[in-house]
């Protein structure tokens, strides 16, 4: 009885169409964003924000990136963790090599190289598709990897590969706390959100949609597969781009190129899957699940009595079983499940 939209009129086409429509979502977001703004960083505390937050918030930008690609025009990537590699190492060359180069403008510009690495690796999508297109952005990968690894000007003459970045500076605000790195990362997850949201909404997001329906069909009624498979993955690869910056300059401080190995690019693909595809709420759900359950995982086995050997091997056992297990009962993924949950919350107490 909490979730009714009785007496919410519709008077406008604005009103209609307005991201969340009924009142009572438009609040509980509010709420949690200003909770987020307000009461986590007052609450958590320092292993919270380094272990479980910070990566979160990254993650989903990634995540949402990713989605894009994948979930709204249907294009299959295995490249996101060397699209991650391109941003952070772009941020991290403009940032040693040009002198008073602000920290937020070199995490964009990153961006902005992946983003053309992004549609130089998509332009095999043109041609091909399903399982080949996802060998064609694995070899994306393994460049990516093979490049920073091997070219020693990209890591400023670093033989290892290894670099690292000082201070956060922004604008003159000095970002070193963790609840300031807390706060940085929110800043850009909840703008690129709101954009992506909004993006797909427009109508280059029903292009993608239907060219990921089908693409004849899509290309028959006028819609330019280039335009259309292109922009999504210089979309996807950007955000994918600025949450690789950020996941070198906050959370990692230091890094190589195994720290955006194949390993991350397939943990991005598993957050889509069990988060829903095609859903920029899933995202968010996908990255909790990825980050959250395993850390759960290990307290729940160390406490139960089990060495941190076997924990950390039960941890990986229940994991993948719980993938499997949500894939079956419901392949849409958790935003699906939310979304029943509020279907079913609308009729509560009444049966139909």
């Amino acid at each position: 009885m909490l979730y009714r939209e009785n007496g919410q009129f519709k008077t406008s086409y604005q009103a209609d169409q307005q991201i969340f429509p009924i009142t009572q979502d438009r609040v509980l977001i509010l709420a949690l964003v200003a909770a987020a703004f307000v009461l986590v960083p007052m609450l958590a505390s320092e292993y919270f924000f380094r272990a479980i937050l910070i990566p979160f918030l990254i993650l989903s930008l990634a995540a949402i990136g990713l989605n894009i690609l994948v979930g709204y025009c249907g294009q299959i990537s295995l490249g996101t963790g060397g699209f991650m590699a391109v941003g952070a190492y772009a941020a991290y060359n403009l940032l040693v090599r040009i002198d008073g180069m602000p920290v937020v403008l070199a995490i964009l510009l990153g961006g902005v190289f992946s983003m053309a690495i992004g549609v130089i690796f998509g332009i095999p999508s043109l041609r091909i598709k399903g399982l080949y297109l996802a060998v064609s952005t694995l070899a994306a990968q393994f460049f990516c990897d093979w490049a920073f690894l091997r070219i020693q000007w990209l890591t400023n003459n670093s033989s290892s590969g290894s670099v690292s970045v000082g201070e956060i500076n922004v604008f003159g605000w000095v970002v070193n706390t963790p609840a300031e790195k807390y706060l940085f990362c929110l800043v850009f997850v909840v703008v690129f959100a709101l954009l992506a949201k909004n993006l797909v909404r427009s109508h280059i997001g029903r292009e993608w949609m239907a060219m990921r329906d089908m693409d004849v069909a899509a290309s028959v009624i006028g819609i330019r597969p280039v335009y259309a498979k292109l922009t999504a993955f210089a979309v996807s690869s950007f955000i994918v781009g600025v949450a690789g910056a950020l996941w070198a300059f906050v959370h990692l401080g230091s890094w190589e190129p195994a720290a955006f190995n194949l390993n991350r690019s397939f943990d991005l693909l598993f957050m889509v899957i069990i988060g829903g595809l095609g859903s920029i709420m899933g995202s968010f759900f996908g990255a909790a699940f990825i980050v959250v359950l395993p850390i759960a995982l290990d307290i729940l086995g160390v406490a139960v009595g089990f060495d941190t050997a076997t924990a950390a091997h039960l941890t990986f056992m229940i994991f993948g079983a719980l993938i499997v297990f949500f894939l079956i009962v419901e392949p849409h993924g958790l935003a699906k499940l939310w979304s029943i949950g509020k279907e079913k919350l609308r009729l509560w107490p009444f049966p139909h």
